[in-house]
């Protein structure tokens, strides 16, 4: 890997990260040695699509701050220019159904955009659209009687990054686009009930012709690694070696929402990347 690159970090436009300015996380970035960052922000929902207020001020900037941001991440670029690459991007949530609203968000700022992470962070569930990361609690409550059985609620998640992986492959590709924490359904698997581990297998192979076809890249995240209910990445090392073995790239995500997880298990990353060229 001869590029050290975080593709995927946030700012002080999420509201359940920090305030910290860009600054303080692209000061960590050039002391750890990266080449390129990319910032990633969760661009605005569409009004009400999870019917908690207080949570939803959580989730995504309201609507007026897109432009904010996108002059915010283009001046960071600027001002960093000839210390490291800053990449203006956005971590696009897949909305089944409503990728007409994604499409005109996105719209008019195409010719900006460098990078794009398409992530699921929501599926239908008890009482309309909820998150799959929130809580153990909140999933439990969203997702199981919903479905019935943890496996059909993994079904439906692997069911929504296909329809991810579909969206992401309309988009331009000058824009480098990939496919976010390809496994958070697994984020709170140490509180929940277990899944399949082969069926999961099964959905997460389908999804690798899918990502060739479409010229998509797949983020490592790490975040899991830093949850006490995971403790691990959300991408297993057999689908990194896949990956490298059917020439999917591979992106590094620290998935920092504060300055001091900035670079956070790269060694991890180095180690699984060179373990699955060697095979």
């Amino acid at each position: 890997m001869a590029l050290k690159w975080d593709g995927h970090t946030h700012t002080k436009f999420c509201y359940h990260g920090s305030p910290a300015e860009s600054d303080a996380y692209l000061d960590r970035a050039i002391e750890l040695g990266f080449d390129r960052y990319t910032l990633s922000e969760h661009p605005p929902l569409p009004d009400r699509y999870v019917d908690d207020p207080k949570l939803m001020a959580e989730l995504a900037m309201p609507g007026r701050e897109l432009p904010e941001y996108m002059a915010y991440a283009a001046a960071v670029k600027t001002r960093y220019a000839g210390r490291i690459e800053v990449a203006v991007g956005l971590e696009m949530d897949y909305l089944p159904g409503m990728t007409d609203y994604s499409d005109g968000l996105l719209g008019p700022w195409l010719g900006e955009l460098e990078d794009i992470v398409v992530s699921v962070h929501y599926l239908p569930g008890k009482g309309g659209m909820r998150c799959i990361d929130f809580t153990p609690a909140d999933f439990a409550d969203a997702f199981l009687d919903h479905y019935g059985t943890m496996d059909a609620v993994a079904d439906a998640y692997y069911d929504a990054v296909e329809g991810a992986i579909g969206w992401a492959a309309t988009l331009p590709k000058s824009i480098r686009r990939r496919i976010g924490h390809v496994n958070l359904i697994r984020k709170f698997h140490r509180e929940l009930p277990p899944m399949d581990e082969a069926r999961a297998r099964v959905r997460l192979e389908a999804l690798l012709p899918k990502l060739k076809a479409a010229d998509l890249g797949l983020d490592v995240n790490v975040a899991g690694f830093r949850k006490p209910t995971c403790g691990e990445a959300y991408v297993p090392q057999w689908l990194i070696d896949r990956c490298i073995a059917e020439g999917i790239e591979l992106v590094y995500g620290s998935d920092t929402h504060k300055p001091a997880e900035v670079g956070a298990d790269w060694e991890w990353f180095e180690r699984a990347v060179a373990k699955g060229g060697a095979r």
